[in-house]
């Protein structure tokens, strides 16, 4: 049975570096809110803009708070463990006219399963499901090539304003 959204391919070929959530805060300038990830070694940094649910989805996360009833990511989550499922890990790989994609990794009876996500949802899965989280090179390369090909517009000053960023500056919401 062919599911809609749902790939069969296994591994991806591309090389793929684990990032960690260093934080969630807002764009000064937009007022939307952004999920900053770093590589393990902290030295890149890639803003990823969300939106508002889905930044309170992950805030939820972050924070470790609990709601009465089931949110949505808490759902799938318990859809898939309910299908004796689990989420493996999460990649955002692909950054396509400006539009980050990601894809939920899923094991399930000896099987990988490759479903298409919005990064916002593939992260919020994956800390509900505590799953690595992974960013392609290519889109690392890809985001820095488009900021420093800008002139000094407002997405550069963003960039090297979040590349100045300390922990402290991420308030309470750093990990």
């Amino acid at each position: 049975m062919q599911i809609p959204g749902f790939k069969s391919e296994t591994v991806a070929t591309e090389q793929e570096i684990e990032v960690r959530i260093r934080g969630l805060m807002m764009d000064p300038s937009t007022r939307q809110p952004i999920v900053v990830l770093n590589d393990l070694s902290g030295e890149v940094v890639l803003p990823i803009w969300v939106g508002l649910f889905e930044a309170n989805a992950i805030y939820l996360e972050i924070e470790k708070s609990t709601m009465p009833r089931p949110m949505t990511h808490d759902l799938m989550r318990n859809l898939i463990g309910g299908l004796n499922g689990r989420v493996s890990r999460v990649v955002v790989g692909a950054l396509l006219e400006d539009t980050f994609h990601a894809t939920v990794w899923l094991d399930q009876n000896g099987e990988s399963v490759a479903i298409d996500a919005r990064p916002s949802d593939a992260i919020a899965l994956a800390l509900r499901s505590d799953c690595p989280i992974f960013v392609s090179r290519s889109v690392f390369d890809h985001a820095k090539e488009a900021t420093s090909s800008a002139s000094a517009t407002p997405s550069e000053e963003l960039r090297r304003w979040l590349e100045g960023l300390n922990d402290d500056d991420m308030g309470r919401y750093k990990m």
